[in-house]
């Protein structure tokens, strides 16, 4: 799907339609410390094998990805609705 770079849309800090720059949300780097990521350090300790089942077969074609949208005039940003696209593709107008 294609998006385009610069949008109109509105923006709840400034209280009005301000032009937006589009980019893509990405995942941060996962935290060491947390609970899940302990407790599955604390199974792996020891002698066998993986604690939890490894899935292998995909099932879906494609991932939900996110457009975010940054304010040109405040800097706010604001999450877009969330698709399943094979191809994110930003317009450069």
């Amino acid at each position: 799907m294609k998006f385009p770079k610069n949008k109109k849309i509105y923006c709840a800090k400034c209280k009005k339609h301000t032009p937006h720059k589009c980019s893509i949300y990405k995942k941060g780097k996962d935290s060491m410390m947390a609970h899940g990521k302990r407790r599955l350090e604390r199974k792996k300790v020891g002698y066998g094998s993986f604690p939890k089942p490894i899935q292998h077969n995909q099932c879906k074609v494609n991932k939900k990805t996110t457009p975010l949208y940054k304010c040109a005039e405040c800097g706010h940003v604001q999450v877009g609705k969330a698709q399943r696209l094979k191809k994110f593709e930003i317009l450069n107008k």
